[in-house]
């Protein structure tokens, strides 16, 4: 049976340095997508919202693998583009007024008839009460800066203002939506030890 290790692959991508900012290309990928608002540690939709793409993605992994295909691969982490209509509410703590897209990535070989097959069985086990809104569609990032955080996402704020100084150093513009991605299983790991890779696209 074959083995991908996505993380591996794309490992410019998904490894970054927690020391400094690198720029990446990032290419078109495929997407289980979500859009959602409102404050990720009090929204019930945000949870309902995980819950759907991690069961959809599950579910994808173990058909390829049982299938015809035969491949045996590790689920993307999550991840999570944010933006607010007033920007401004990043900064003053007004988290209900934040806009989200929860995403997770699927290899290249996963089509929108395995997708419907996948959240029909879902379906069937759980009843997930978000699985109508998912959508799966192309994202294509393109030239970005980024930098891992180590640490209780509440710490943040050092690490996204330096990927925005390097992008002004470069005498670039940031361009499109903030975008984290989540190495860390938050249920297990003490919050000091989270990895949360802090992406910005730019001109």
């Amino acid at each position: 049976m074959e083995k991908i290790d996505y993380r591996k692959e794309l490992k410019h991508l998904y490894s970054p340095s927690a020391r400094k900012v690198d720029i990446v290309e990032v290419p078109a990928m495929n997407f289980l997508m979500v859009d959602g608002e409102g404050d990720p540690n009090t929204a019930q939709s945000f949870a309902d919202v995980i819950e759907a793409l991690y069961s959809i993605s599950y579910t994808l992994k173990f058909m390829v693998k049982k299938g015809e295909l035969g491949i045996d691969y590790g689920v993307l982490p999550l991840e999570a583009l944010w933006w607010s209509d007033d920007m401004s509410a990043f900064s003053t703590g007004s988290k209900d007024a934040w806009k989200w897209t929860l995403m997770i990535m699927q290899p290249e070989f996963i089509t929108l008839k395995m997708i419907n097959e996948a959240s029909e069985e879902v379906e069937r086990k759980k009843k997930a009460v978000s699985l109508p809104l998912v959508r799966f569609e192309p994202f294509k990032e393109g030239r970005a800066a980024q930098i891992l955080h180590i640490g209780p996402f509440s710490e943040e704020g050092p690490a996204i203002e330096k990927v925005h100084l390097f992008i002004q150093d470069k005498d670039s513009h940031r361009v499109g939506k903030h975008h984290e991605i989540y190495l860390s299983d938050i249920r297990r790991a003490a919050p000091e030890k989270w990895k949360t890779i802090v992406r910005q696209p730019m001109s």
